[in-house]
């Protein structure tokens, strides 16, 4: 074989070889920039829907807190109950991205803290439907029960905060 053939066959496998080699990284580049991407889209429906969450249970706590009252303020209840309504759609909202974004169980723990905030709000309806009628037969009883509902929301939400860093990826 002549040199010229040779140098012309070199270059040709050192072309290939390059173009291949470059094939692959721009594979795995592409993998992990997606990869990254998908990551940041779960980050942020994680980062939106706690951060409903905790504007919806700062509204809840000030209804509890007006129906613990010995009297509680009827309109102050009707007010911040209309909030507290307010901010559970925006929760609604925030979860349904959760949801399509995944994955799978992190979306089932957030259906339990849906279940445990309407466990609690059904606590807190009663609660109000009471105090308009002046009723006050089940008061304590319902308070604790509100208190033992508010502990098993809270329990549920660090659930799905920790589910949802390792759904990220986030450690420590």
């Amino acid at each position: 074989m002549d040199s010229g053939l040779a140098a012309l066959l070199g270059a040709a496998v050192g072309s290939a070889t390059t173009l291949g080699a470059a094939i692959v990284n721009g594979r795995a580049q592409a993998r992990s920039q997606h990869a990254q991407w998908s990551r940041q889209h779960r980050r942020d429906a994680y980062a939106g829907y706690l951060s409903a969450l905790h504007d919806r249970d700062i509204a809840m706590d000030a209804v509890l807190d007006a129906l613990r009252s010995d009297r509680p303020d009827l309109p102050d209840v009707d007010e911040k109950t209309g909030r507290f309504i307010t901010l559970a759609r925006e929760v609604h909202r925030a979860c349904e991205v959760v949801i399509l974004e995944g994955p799978a169980p992190l979306a089932e723990i957030a259906e339990r803290v849906a279940n445990a905030s309407s466990d609690l709000s059904h606590v807190m309806r009663r609660m109000a439907e009471n105090a308009r009628a002046g009723d006050t037969t089940h008061r304590v009883e319902d308070i604790a029960l509100a208190a033992e509902r508010e502990r098993a929301l809270y329990r549920a939400v660090k659930d799905f905060r920790l589910a949802a860093r390792s759904a990220i990826g986030t450690t420590g």
